[in-house]
């Protein structure tokens, strides 16, 4: 069971004249006043008497006083813990009457407890750090961390790469008349040595046809002394005639052109080839960068996975990106009365022993969010004691002039109580 404040004497420290006081169990006590009468006095008494010389005031002992402090507290657990005297010495005593020190109150009272502002003002990372250290998620959810930022590093610079290769090949000329391949001058050539080697042969041709047609010509001249070679020369012509009938010439002008102008379609190939390797880079990028955002994402649920498994000091509780969350908020989205709220939890998570802890300033909560608060200190059964500037019925007792209000004081140093005693 945690450790609680049943019973505590505050006497001259700082602006506390003397002061008896007995907090609620489970919930809130609230120790209201006007400003500089000593609310703040209790709590810093509170904590120098728990938490050691660390929290000594420099100045604790009261102005004008002729008395030193002395402060008196009972615990739950039935230990009373006493400073008084010149030196304002600690002494500790168990139900027993064995005497202990700082050491036996250090096992259950939790130094944030004491000391909430502290918490209050780490980084929104230094408090997402305390609470995974509670729940013994830490280490897990540094290591997610760190791959989903390799990861998303990995997948920026893909990004860009794929960017910057999908601009480059839209920016890039594309000749749809040109080859696949790049051509080769040494067989354009061949092809047109080819073509001028059939027009030669039909060339021949016609000049054979030509010297037949002479022949032929001179023949029928002479028609009377050669109609034996006319015959014969007939049947030649008939069969040259019949030769040449379907001879057609290739044209050599476009491979004329292209040796011409190899360069330039090779050029136009290459740079077909260069868009064409370009736009499958950027496909290749962009793949790449799908998956890792998958990976990321898988990452991602890993650590919500991870954290809805554990067990949170407070519902709503999270760490997103490494920052405390709470509900959906960050810390300076947060409203002062989550703040103490979620400060709260995760101050008494830390040292589940302690069940105080102490607040100071609560005016920035309204009567309807203080009750609330209340409410959820008794649900937790954990018992916070806390200031507030006011003088209303929400306060437990109200503090003038470094006294309990309603207390009658017969002498200054030494006052005799009618309210609260003990």
């Amino acid at each position: 069971m945690s450790i609680k404040i049943n019973k505590l004497e505050i006497e001259n420290v700082k602006r506390v004249k003397a002061v008896k006081i007995e907090p609620t169990q489970n919930g809130l006590t609230v120790v209201g006043g006007k400003n500089n009468q000593g609310k703040t006095s209790i709590l810093d008494s509170i904590a120098w008497a728990l938490g050691g010389d660390k929290y000594r005031p420099s100045d604790a002992t009261r102005e004008g006083s002729i008395l030193p402090p002395n402060l008196h507290i009972v615990l739950s657990n039935g230990l009373v813990v006493e400073r008084k005297g010149k030196n304002s010495d600690l002494k500790v005593l168990d139900p027993s009457g064995n005497k202990a020190g700082q050491q036996l109150l250090n096992e259950f009272v939790e130094q944030l407890a004491l000391d909430l502002p502290k918490f209050m003002e780490y980084s929104s990372k230094e408090k997402a750090n305390t609470l995974l250290k509670i729940i013994g998620v830490g280490d897990k959810l540094f290591e997610l961390e760190r791959q989903e930022s390799e990861i998303y590093n990995r997948r920026r610079t893909i990004g860009q790469i794929a960017d910057q290769k999908e601009k480059f090949a839209k920016e890039m000329t594309y000749f749809p008349e040109a080859p696949k391949e790049p051509v080769s001058a040494s067989d354009l050539i061949k092809q047109q040595q080819e073509i001028l080697a059939r027009n030669g042969e039909n060339q021949r041709k016609r000049q054979n046809l030509h010297q037949l047609e002479q022949d032929y010509n001179h023949i029928n001249i002479q028609l009377q002394e050669l109609l034996n070679k006319q015959r014969a020369i007939e049947k030649d012509l008939e069969i040259a005639r019949k030769s040449a009938l379907d001879l057609q010439d290739e044209s050599t002008e476009e491979l004329e052109r292209n040796i011409t102008d190899i360069e330039g379609i090779n050029r136009k190939v290459r740079a077909n080839l260069d868009k064409d390797k370009a736009e499958e880079d950027a496909q290749d990028y962009k793949r790449q960068y799908d998956e890792l955002t998958a990976s990321i994402n898988d990452i991602r649920q890993a650590k919500i996975d991870l954290l809805k498994g554990a067990k949170l000091p407070l519902e709503g509780l999270n760490v997103e990106d490494g920052d405390l969350t709470y509900k959906g908020f960050k810390w300076d989205n947060m409203s002062g009365s989550d703040q103490l709220k979620v400060s709260t939890a995760i101050v008494r998570a830390l040292n589940p022993d302690c069940g105080f802890v102490l607040l100071d300033k609560l005016e920035q909560m309204d009567l309807d969010t203080l009750k609330e608060f209340g409410q959820w200190l008794e649900q937790e059964g954990l018992q916070a004691i806390a200031t507030r500037v006011s003088t209303g019925d929400e306060c437990s007792i109200i503090i003038e002039d470094g006294y309990v209000a309603g207390a009658e004081i017969i002498e200054e140093e030494k006052p005799t109580w009618k309210a609260g005693e003990f």
